[in-house]
């Protein structure tokens, strides 16, 4: 026996279910989290919202945009404090040099700054953007997840996964062609 007959042959990266409306897969999709598989991908050719909310992915982009605002001012008022206060205080009629009311304007704008910034790289971050490279891409029926096809992916780093088990769940649920999907 050869060293190559011992060999197991590696796991896949998942199992990929094609479907041909979003009412197809939004129903594949909650049969598989209803079933206990929790690394789920889908794949539409347009935004579907009401996939978006059964995938169940948690949303923390409001979370950084106001923690970047909140920074964005909290930067606007010491730099500000610091200019006037300490580096160069100057009285101008009499005013207090850590008069606020002067300190509105730049720390606004520094809030939606911070905050518009905030939620650019929070959105590529979050994304997972640029990602030149996905392993779906490398089957050949995934070319139509941009025209007309939707798409289920049952990811083996999931707990329940098996591939065989994985690709019968999914012809039960209805695809048009179950794809095993290479790790690399």
């Amino acid at each position: 026996m050869s060293t190559a007959d011992h060999m197991e042959r590696p796991l896949p990266y998942g199992v990929l279910g094609e479907y041909t409306s979003a009412t197809e897969l939004l129903h594949a999709v909650r049969s598989a989290r209803s079933t206990g598989y929790l690394r789920i991908d889908a794949f539409t050719p347009h935004p579907v919202e009401e996939i978006s909310i059964a995938l169940e992915h948690e949303n923390h982009l409001p979370a950084i945009v106001l923690a970047c605002g909140i920074l964005g001012a909290l930067t606007g008022i010491a730099l500000q404090y610091y200019a006037s206060v300490v580096d160069y205080p100057v009285r101008v009629a009499g005013k207090a040099p850590a008069s606020w009311p002067a300190f509105v304007v730049v720390t606004f704008e520094l809030t939606i700054l911070f905050a518009a910034l905030g939620a650019v790289i929070g959105m590529f971050a979050l994304n997972g953007l640029p990602q030149p490279y996905h392993p779906v891409f490398n089957v050949p029926i995934f070319e139509l997840a941009t025209r007309n096809r939707f798409f289920l992916l049952l990811r083996s780093d999931d707990p329940l996964f098996d591939a065989v088990e994985s690709a019968r769940f999914l012809e039960r649920l209805g695809a048009l062609q179950v794809v095993e999907v290479p790790a690399s």
